[in-house]
């Protein structure tokens, strides 16, 4: 299932079939199966863009790692998601969140990258954490995965169900 947002379709990656091999680059991170979606509000969206720091609300947002440095910023989520394949077929194998203050107005904005990488591996480690989000936030979240794709989220496991109610 794909999203359209102007001229392009958005979609949540799905595990490439290609082979690993040793050797130069052994070791990198594969970001073939990782997709990131946006809680923002009462808004929960799909953005690629948050994989290299370039979402819709990450633009032209100069960040500090002090949160005092953004005193009216609104609380923000980027939710990692990792896509993985059984026997049965695809699932949502890692989901894990990262929160950020954005001052859209201030052009200002406060997060912790490495927390922000951090969270972004333990999803590619297919964990589930989702601690600090509220119930509503949990919600949307919910909401964009079932309507993303319905039979991902069956496959899914009961951990992540329970987690996102």
């Amino acid at each position: 299932m794909e999203m359209e947002t102007g001229k392009k379709k958005i979609s949540l990656n799905i595990v490439s079939n290609k082979v690993n091999h040793k050797g130069f680059g052994a070791g990198s991170i594969d970001l073939s199966n990782l997709s990131s979606i946006i809680i923002d509000g009462d808004e929960a969206y799909i953005d690629l863009g948050a994989i290299h720091a370039k979402s819709k609300v990450e633009r032209r947002i100069k960040f500090s790692m002090d949160k005092s440095d953004v005193p009216n910023g609104r609380k923000v989520w980027i939710v990692w998601v990792a896509v993985d394949r059984d026997e049965r077929g695809a699932f949502y194998g890692g989901v894990t969140a990262c929160e950020m203050l954005i001052d859209s107005e201030a052009g200002r904005g406060w997060k912790i990258l490495a927390d922000h990488v951090n969270q972004m591996d333990r999803a590619l480690k297919r964990k589930y954490i989702v601690e600090g989000l509220s119930d509503h936030e949990r919600q949307l979240l919910k909401d964009v995965l079932v309507g993303h794709n319905p039979e991902w989220w069956e496959r899914s496991p009961q951990e992540l169900k329970d987690l996102l109610g």
